[in-house]
């Protein structure tokens, strides 16, 4: 296989850090360009996807990977068509975030506390799943470099985008990648993505949400054989 460039879109947090053991295992055949956001300044999704366009290559085949938060910029980009784009990664995330009850509530986002005991108890109950220490230390390094403005603004975001209508124009193929212990992202979200996606393939890993930092080499793994196999379409026409 030929280099092809992979295009991360980051978490949450935007800042990028949490690719990099994810990057490590990643075949010598995939190029990483990893996509990263602003950590003081909140931006809406309109914003974040002009950023994303940006470090889209302009003449080289590539892959496009939008996890969590950023899956539904993923899915934007990739129904626009762009020039270049051969495959859609879409890791533990959604068109449509499927917790109604938190999407009635988007507009308490800006009053949102992001740190202290009170996040530490909501996340017991929302997302009782476990990390290694090491991922998890990752994980609280990453928030911290982030202001919490930024954080509850993107919070406000994904509890209102919609992208759904967008999935059955996207026409190269579409690998969903579903964690089976994802505490936050609930798997129902995955169900929309490969009901409506026209070339999907559906592999659920065991893991929790941050499956691209707990798992990296079997999530590489999983993509390099989804490349590999676009690749070797597209040698073939």
């Amino acid at each position: 296989m030929s280099k092809i460039l992979l295009v991360l879109l980051p978490g949450l947090d935007g800042t990028g850090c949490l690719f990099n053991d994810f990057v490590a295992t990643l075949p010598p055949g995939l190029d990483p360009i990893v996509v990263r956001y602003s950590t003081d300044t909140p931006l809406g999704y309109a914003k974040l996807e002009e950023i994303a366009r940006a470090s889209i290559p302009r003449n080289s085949p590539f892959v496009l990977l939008g996890e969590s938060f950023s899956g539904p910029i993923a899915i934007s980009i990739a129904a626009s068509k762009p020039t270049g784009l051969i495959g859609l990664i879409l890791s533990c995330t959604f068109a449509r975030y499927p917790r109604n009850l938190f999407r009635r509530c988007y507009w308490l986002a800006p009053y949102l506390p992001v740190s202290g005991p009170a996040v530490i108890a909501a996340r017991r109950v929302i997302s009782p799943e476990r990390v290694e220490p090491t991922v998890a230390a990752k994980l609280n390094a990453a928030r911290e470099m982030v202001a919490k403005k930024v954080f509850r603004a993107r919070i406000g975001e994904l509890l209102r985008v919609d992208v759904t209508a967008l999935l059955g124009e996207i026409d190269v193929p579409i690998l969903d990648l579903r964690a089976m212990q994802d505490g936050i992202v609930p798997n129902r979200a995955g169900d929309e993505i490969r009901k409506r996606g026209q070339q999907v393939r559906a592999i659920d890993m065991e893991g929790p949400h941050f499956l691209l930092q707990a798992k990296p080499t079997e999530a590489a793994e999983a993509i390099n054989e989804f490349v590999s196999d676009i690749a070797h379409a597209r040698g073939g026409q």
